[in-house]
């Protein structure tokens, strides 16, 4: 038995997102069924659907940011109960049994499968996994988020994909008082990184193309900002920061912004540029610099992000759209023309 609910799909790289149905599963003794509420649009959604990332399993409903309310839950559920505020992020399952998922890391699963995606993945039972631009879901409990009620599920939909891809790499890093953070970008991941850091203690900067956005930026917590336009930029910077943050995934001149670093500073790298990394030898040995990568967050660390961003009242900056301004929202997306991230009312479905 399965459920059949509403969806929008992508049917190829070109054609538009369009409106279909899909099956999903009975509950099982350790799921979680739930209505979405709200899905983000994260870029990766584009890159999967436009088959910029190698070509997807069309039909394609993606989304990875799923916010809503618990319906029903399997007769061996502990951890949520119906009416409950509940996530889910960019994967809905994984090995279980290697190290990393062991330790909380199941982002990073090297068993067998690996971790399975929100959508564009096949899940253990054999079918396809869809995503967010639906009506509901049904996923395993130890995948499923809480979503503090202090959070609305509206703003809580991107702090399951934007908000632990940020939220990661600067506790890994140890952001906090003292600590100078630079984030590259101020889009939908960057916006979420500066409160982030803002919050945390640490002292933000934000490295963006222009100065169009620095209102924003300085009004959501950032101490400076810079246009890095102006190669006074790099000068005036050389050597000041602790980490950085590239949330752009443009092919960058890696060599200036190593040489942004402090001694022992690293660079870490989060959205996915199309072209490899050229880096240079001397900016980086010649402080001791690193170079590294960070990829979501396992689910403990989502939970801890979800609780600190309720403690700290940290929410991105959204715009809620209908189902049928996908679309658009795609368009305005490559455009950059979104603050800061579009969220879809999945009631419109």
């Amino acid at each position: 038995m399965t459920t059949t609910v509403s969806a929008i799909a992508a049917t190829s790289a070109t054609a538009p997102l369009t409106k279909t149905t899909i099956e999903r599963r009975d509950v099982g003794p350790h799921d979680v069924a739930f209505d979405i509420k709200f899905a983000g649009i994260c870029h990766s959604d584009i890159h999967t659907v436009k088959a910029e990332w190698g070509e997807p399993n069309y039909p394609v409903v993606a989304g990875h940011e799923l916010a809503g309310v618990v319906t029903e839950i399997g007769s061996e559920v502990t951890k949520f109960k119906v009416g409950d505020h509940v996530g889910v992020g960019c994967f809905v399952d994984s090995c279980r049994e290697c190290e990393q998922c062991k330790a909380g890391l199941q982002q990073y699963c090297t068993g067998e499968g690996g971790m399975i995606g929100t959508y564009n993945a096949t899940g253990k039972d054999g079918t396809p996994t869809y995503g967010g631009y639906s009506q509901a879901t049904v996923v395993d409990e130890n995948y499923v988020l809480n979503i503090p009620d202090s959070i609305p599920l509206d703003k809580a939909a991107p702090l399951l994909c934007a908000g632990v891809t940020l939220f990661s790499p600067l506790t890994h890093w140890g952001a906090g008082p003292g600590k100078k953070v630079a984030i590259i970008g101020l889009g939908g991941l960057g916006h979420v990184g500066v409160k982030l850091a803002h919050a945390m203690g640490a002292e933000v900067t934000v490295l963006s193309q222009s100065l169009k956005k620095m209102e924003d930026g300085l009004r959501l917590g950032a101490n400076e900002y810079y246009a890095t336009s102006d190669p006074d930029t790099f000068t005036k910077l050389a050597g000041k920061f602790d980490l950085i943050l590239n949330t752009v995934s443009a092919n960058l001149d890696m060599g200036a912004y190593i040489g942004l670093l402090a001694i022992d500073g690293t660079l870490v790298e989060l959205g996915a540029p199309e072209q490899p990394l050229e880096v240079p030898f001397f900016p980086l040995a010649g402080g001791r610099r690193s170079l590294s990568g960070s990829m979501i967050g396992g689910i403990p660390e989502t939970q801890e992000m979800l609780d600190f961003c309720a403690e700290h009242d940290v929410t991105p900056e959204i715009e809620v759209i209908s189902a049928d301004y996908i679309n658009e929202a795609y368009e305005r997306v490559l455009a950059s023309d979104v603050r800061y991230r579009f969220v879809i009312d999945t009631a419109t479905l």
